[in-house]
């Protein structure tokens, strides 16, 4: 897993404009707890992880399920080369939309 450390999370919420309430409760974090986290509280794993995987991955949590995670893992596994090549396309595409954007 990959609970790296979140510099600065206020500066993250800034880039994507939103406020607090919007920015934390996506990550089942109250308004308060945010603002506490903001200003320099330690955030736990967990949280980290979920502002990682929703603000800076931009990953929708409610559209992925187990069955998903299971097909992609079982695709790197048994399918290596075809899934590189997937990913390839499809940071090749993201690349294309973050540039026209």
């Amino acid at each position: 897993m990959n609970f790296a450390s979140i510099a600065d999370p206020r500066e993250i919420r800034h880039n994507l404009g939103l406020n607090q309430s919007e920015f934390w409760s996506r990550v089942g974090v109250t308004q308060s707890g945010g603002s506490r986290y903001e200003s320099g509280r330690n955030m736990p794993k967990a949280v980290r992880e979920l502002v990682r995987l929703v603000h800076v991955e931009q990953i929708d949590l409610a559209k992925v399920n187990n069955t998903d995670l299971a097909v992609m893992e079982y695709l790197k596994k048994s399918h290596a080369d075809l899934y590189q090549s997937l990913k390839k396309a499809v940071q090749a595409q993201q690349s294309t939309a973050s540039s026209v954007a």
